[in-house]
């Protein structure tokens, strides 16, 4: 499995956020994620802490949180596997919620192979997924 074993999924949850965050507001801070998971400030401030010393993320004097390579590298793959399961979730009839709550579970311990073969598959089907 293509995965680094250090990176959790709550550490991949908080790089999907950030990616998230940027694409829709342009600039992102602490406080926006704590908001936008409902997570405490402390908690994302530790986080935050973590991501920098594995070189996932940088922040500048101002706050404002910045993915490098490494980290954009994971937010992308997650943010991938979550849209295209809960868009293949949805197509099948599960409620659209559901969907969503179900691909956050998966994404983090699907394999490379068997998302692969899902994407392709739902290519087949004509399923439109976005990825």
């Amino acid at each position: 499995m293509n995965r680094d074993p250090k990176i959790r999924s709550s550490a991949e949850d908080y790089l999907e956020t950030i990616l998230i965050l940027h694409n829709r507001k342009g600039v992102v801070r602490s406080i926006d994620i704590a908001n936008e998971l409902g997570y405490s400030k402390p908690s994302v401030s530790i986080a935050m802490k973590n991501l920098r010393e594995g070189d996932c993320i940088s922040v500048s004097p101002e706050g404002f949180i910045t993915l490098l390579p490494k980290g954009r590298e994971i937010a992308e793959r997650i943010y991938e596997r979550h849209t295209v399961l809960s868009d293949l979730l949805a197509a099948m009839g599960v409620p659209a919620d559901i969907a969503a709550e179900d691909a956050c579970r998966v994404e983090h311990v699907i394999s490379v192979e068997s998302f692969n073969a899902i994407k392709e598959y739902a290519a087949k089907l004509g399923v439109p997924v976005d990825s």
